[in-house]
């Protein structure tokens, strides 16, 4: 038996593009993902977010199940685009209701759902959106900040900036490495803008985190161009980020690598002691390594173009078991990702914000609690070898939209039925329910 320790927080996330729906409530006002749902073969099938899960009207039954899970919190992201109408009311019910049956709130401020109207005015990769975003978070914070004490500024920036500016396969779907280099220098320091901001406003006692989606990064081949090559996708992947939210500086070789397509103009005097204002813990997300080698010519398309500045990169299937989203299946990239953050960042407590996949639709979803199991597991072990882990977060909660693959890909521990909202808890929500109650996990 393997026990975790007194007080470890047990929860489910989600993200309000992927379950809300409710396009036509609160005065919500566009986002950028409701405008690339509809360019024609950005989403598989050319499904959209519009009632996704319904979560906007269904949210007192989903809290009602969450009760039912007996999970100790509940991640959520709010809804820029809502909240630029009335809809921080719903946020402020939602965390009341949760509240009322024992479930701690954990908000994120930004989950990819830029308003469609800062976009136009030039999106992350514009300067001003890191100050529009600040204003946002002081807006929420005011709202909700006497109850909520667990923040995340920014998701996963990466996605945000490579999938959504360079590779163009998210929202907003443009294609420039210079402007993605840009937007992931702006997301970082709207997060840090977004920590003063809360600051301000929460309750003293808050505790405030960016969410970063790290990944191992293996060398799949002998020679110094692959060593190289790895080299330059953990800049990019991990070191981008690590390095100016813990240490105020950006890592020297990713500068050089991105000075190939960017002029760094967007880097003044005095962000970096922004970005890398104090923060109380870390939220990482973690799904798969990367298997890197040199490849002449593969950085030309997607989704090797997520890697400004890196030429002839390629990500190598390593031969192992797969998700239904052809990712491979190795929970010992989370015990890597775990002690490399401690061991080389010394950072502030660490959660895992995310971990989950996508299988095969079915309520007996064995191969989904084998997954979660091998990565509770090596949760496990990162804590025997020193990592100061606080938690661990199941995604997903729900099947729910997942951006470019549609509905395609089923993360949830609960099947929805998206003919008719009809909620089923899994196999897997029934087994987690068990571990987070007792604590422990079966060896």
């Amino acid at each position: 038996m393997r026990e975790f320790p007194p007080g470890f927080l047990w929860g489910v996330a989600t993200s309000a593009y992927q379950i809300e729906g409710g396009v036509d409530l609160d005065g919500r006002q566009p986002s950028i993902w409701d405008t690339f749902c509809t360019r024609p073969g950005a989403v598989r099938t050319g499904e959209d977010g519009r009632v996704a899960c319904d979560h906007r009207r269904r949210m007192a039954d989903d809290v009602a199940l969450l009760a039912g899970l007996g999970v100790g919190a509940y991640r959520f992201s709010v809804a820029w685009p809502r909240v630029l109408g009335t809809g921080i009311a719903f946020y402020d019910a939602l965390v009341d209701a949760l509240l009322a049956v024992g479930v701690e709130p954990v908000v994120t401020l930004y989950h990819w759902d830029l308003p469609q109207a800062l976009e136009d005015a030039g999106g992350w990769p514009a300067r001003d959106t890191a100050y529009r975003f600040a204003e946002y978070a002081a807006v929420v914070g005011a709202a909700l900040g006497d109850r909520v004490r667990r923040w995340a500024t920014v998701n996963e920036p990466w996605c945000a900036a490579m999938l959504g500016y360079a590779s163009g396969v998210h929202a907003p779907g443009r294609v420039d490495a210079a402007a993605a280099v840009a937007a992931a220098h702006h997301l970082l320091l709207g997060h840090g803008l977004a920590v003063d901001a809360l600051r301000g406003t929460v309750r003293p006692d808050a505790e405030i985190a960016i969410t970063v989606n790290p990944y191992p990064v293996v060398t799949a081949g002998e020679g110094e161009a692959d060593v190289d090559a790895a080299r330059r996708v953990d800049g990019v992947a991990n070191r981008l980020w690590y390095d100016p939210v813990l240490r105020g500086r950006y890592p020297d070789d990713v500068l050089a690598d991105f000075s190939a397509v960017s002029d760094l103009s967007h880097i003044h005097d005095g962000d970096l002691a922004v970005i890398s204002r104090p923060i109380d813990a870390i939220g990482v997300n973690y799904y798969r390594r990367h298997h890197v080698r040199f490849s002449p010519g593969a950085s030309a398309g997607p989704p090797a173009c997520t890697w400004p500045g890196s030429p002839d990169v390629e990500l190598v299937d390593p031969g192992v078991a797969v998700t239904a989203s052809g990712w491979a299946i190795e929970p010992a990239g989370l015990v890597e990702t775990l002690v490399r953050l401690t061991e080389d960042y010394a950072p502030t407590p660490i959660y895992v914000h995310e971990n989950g996949a996508a299988f095969v639709d079915r309520v007996q979803d064995d191969d989904r609690i084998g997954f979660l199991r091998g990565h509770l597991r090596a949760a496990h072990d990162a804590l025997a070898a020193g990592v100061d882990l606080r938690g661990y977060f199941v995604w997903s909660l729900l099947d729910n939209f997942e951006w470019a693959e549609g509905y395609s890909k089923r993360f949830g521990i609960v099947r929805v039925d998206f003919d008719t909202q009809l909620r089923t808890p899994k196999a897997s929500a029934r087994w987690y329910a068990d571990v987070a109650r007792t604590g422990a996990l079966d060896a």
